[in-house]
């Protein structure tokens, strides 16, 4: 799956800049999908693909009394989220988190590359673990707008918050976007288990790599590696029944089982066999 604005489909992107392309089937990061309410991805416009990956919109409405915990195996990224009741930027997390919705309510989110972190002056290493008021008046209008009426317009709200991106962010930095580059390769390339292998196919000193990921991302190197091969874990044992721990911790480039196991434990808080069982019993809950 893409991880920024661009076309990954081969096709040529002949879309206007503010023409938003929504994609709901990629759920990576979501531990439990059938637990989901109305989620809209849309992924961002070409002319901010170095700043945002997409633009996320959940949306529900749960009967009195009921609750629906939202289990999240994040991204290693900041997000610029507006809600209800104002604008939060919320930054990296070291481990899985969670959200209880309750009644009606809505968010629209904006994934950040670590170049639209620094663009907009948010510092991910300061907000590890945890979310602060983000200053953006024009935007939570803006969105609310669009977000409080009978039918929201998911389009709609992701143009308004490109719109105001484009207004208030400064040019990326160099070093930003060599921060891009790593989460890029990272992501796309599963036998970059290590460090070591990152530091080679970017050039640079591994300290270079804990430099730059710290200013920018806000995790080390190692953490975010983890982090996708983790993602990319959970999806597997959600998607295929039948594929074997084993196979996933070879196919992910683990040493062998147990340490994919440990490593999952200790990053989701439960093994992996058991959150497979888990994950089946969610497609059940009323």
């Amino acid at each position: 799956m893409p991880v920024s604005g661009a076309d990954h489909s081969g096709a040529p992107d002949t879309r206007a800049p503010d023409t938003p392309v929504t994609d709901t089937a990629d759920t990576r990061g979501v531990l439990y999908p059938a637990r989901l309410p109305t989620f809209d991805r849309v992924v961002a416009p070409d002319d901010l693909s170095s700043m945002v990956s997409w633009f996320w919109i959940p949306q529900w409405s749960l009967a009195p009394g009921r609750t629906s915990r939202q289990n999240i195996l994040p991204f290693p990224a900041c997000n610029l989220v507006v809600e209800p009741d104002g604008v939060l930027v919320v930054g990296p997390s070291t481990q899985r988190t969670h959200r209880d919705l309750t009644g009606s309510g809505w968010a629209v989110g904006a994934l950040l590359r670590p170049a639209g972190a620094a663009a907009l002056d948010v510092s991910p290493r300061s907000l590890r673990d945890t979310a602060q008021p983000f200053c953006a008046p024009d935007l939570f209008q803006s969105i609310s707008a669009t977000m409080t009426v009978e039918q929201p317009d998911v389009s709609d709200a992701a143009s308004r918050f490109a719109s105001w991106l484009r207004e208030h962010a400064t040019p990326p930095q160099e070093s930003a976007l060599l921060a891009n580059e790593m989460q890029d390769l990272i992501a796309a390339d599963r036998s970059i288990v290590r460090v070591d292998d990152l530091a080679r196919e970017m050039s640079m000193s591994v300290r270079t790599l804990q430099r730059i990921a710290d200013r920018h991302i806000g995790l080390s190197p190692l953490a975010v590696i983890r982090r996708y091969r983790l993602q990319e874990a959970a999806e597997r044992l959600r998607d295929d029944p039948t594929i074997t721990l084993a196979d996933v911790a070879a196919d992910l480039a683990y040493t062998d089982q147990a340490h994919f196991s440990a490593d999952f434990r200790q990053t989701l808080g439960m093994p992996p066999g058991e959150y497979r069982r888990a994950v089946a019993e969610s497609g059940t809950d009323s």
